[in-house]
């Protein structure tokens, strides 16, 4: 009897994961993920992919209803979607944000080894006088760290990155290679640098007289709060004599360039190659699309969009969205580009019946 219930017992798969996941069943991801389950939850699942290049045994998501016709296509065994979705091809788990479900899900099941980050002060590391360290900080080699620094409970810096004195850095920050930190910046918790930015650098303050550019003293400084995300080459310039300050949960991405003074609130996006002139003010949750662009001294409201490539020349009021150059609402911005793609055609009309016009004239003038 033992040996025919050994016989008849079910055998999971030997799998060797290609992106380091643990093979999981599909009903413990949806409780993982606290989703509803529709079909098989015994469907192994042995990776994570997205849907195009997913395999059999991946899991993948759906958050834009446009890619829905990739559910008949899809090589992937399982499929995370919203709750629009009542049914499909293969098993689904209905959540309503599936692209962050699938986030989190890659947060807690892959250990590819991206994540595992140094620990220990390495001795190759110079660190001035008066450095005051959390608990399990990491730092790498050539890492210098000047006088009078405060480093937070499990912050890591590696290798190559400067942190000037005074600079005060929170709890859990990930400070990537090559990222200079200058003096009397403070940065809040759970803060991530990625390599080459440069905070607080100076602000670009001139004085012209006779044709000679003066230097202005930048004595300000930048604070940076919790949960911002700073990508690779962005540059943060200190403020003239108080503060710039990048609020509460913002994100930057790549090759962004903000200036002396700004503000900005609480929950931003700025897009790469963006620029944001001095003393401009952002609210809370204004997005700034790819190479956009703002003067200084102005106020963009609370929940404003602006559109890729857009030129902000004045002030918006809240909850605005604007493109073009200069940038417009965009219902406006949108009418005066569809006018302009029809230039050609209204100059070629326009071209005939100039052309009838001297026609008739020179009728006109022949009757005379």
């Amino acid at each position: 009897m033992a040996k025919a219930s050994l016989a008849t017992k079910k055998r999971v798969p030997s799998v060797t994961p290609s992106n380091g996941m643990a093979p999981r069943r599909l009903k413990e991801i949806a409780r993982l993920i606290g989703g509803d389950l529709v079909g098989n939850g015994n469907t192994l699942i042995t990776g994570i992919c997205g849907i195009k290049e997913a395999k059999p045994g991946d899991l993948t998501f759906i958050a834009n209803s446009k890619y829905l016709h990739l559910l008949q296509t899809t090589k992937a065994s399982a499929v995370i979607t919203s709750p629009d979705v009542k049914a499909a091809p293969k098993p689904i788990i209905q959540t309503e944000n599936p692209s962050l479900a699938f986030a989190k899900l890659a947060a807690t099941l892959l250990d590819s080894g991206i994540q595992k980050h140094p620990e220990g002060v390495s001795p190759k590391a110079v660190l001035g006088k008066r450095v005051r360290l959390g608990v399990g900080v990491a730092i790498q080699p050539f890492v210098v760290i000047e006088d009078d620094v405060t480093i937070g409970d499990r912050t890591v810096v590696y290798a190559h990155s400067y942190i000037g004195r005074r600079v005060r850095i929170g709890n859990d920050c990930l400070i990537y290679p090559n990222v200079s930190i200058r003096e009397k910046v403070e940065i809040g918790h759970r803060v991530i640098i990625h390599s080459g930015s440069v905070i607080g650098s100076d602000g670009f303050g001139f004085a012209t007289v006779k044709g000679v550019h003066h230097k202005i003293p930048q004595v300000g400084t930048v604070v940076i709060e919790d949960d911002v995300e700073i990508g690779a080459n962005v540059t943060i310039d200190r403020a003239r004599f108080e503060k710039t300050v990048i609020g509460k949960g913002t994100k930057i991405d790549n090759l962004v360039q903000i200036a002396h003074n700004v503000v900005t609130g609480s929950n931003c996006i700025i897009v790469a190659q963006s620029g944001i002139s001095g003393s401009t003010t952002l609210g809370n949750h204004v997005v700034l699309a790819g190479q956009s662009g703002v003067v200084g001294h102005i106020t963009i409201g609370d929940n404003v969009m602006v559109g890729a490539q857009a030129g902000v020349s004045k002030s918006i009021p809240p909850n605005t969205a604007v493109w073009g150059y200069p940038a417009k609402p965009l219902a406006k911005a949108k009418r005066l580009n569809a006018a302009l793609q029809r230039l050609p055609e209204l100059h070629k009309a326009i071209d005939s019946l100039r052309k009838r016009l001297e026609e008739l004239e020179q009728n006109t003038d022949a009757r005379k």
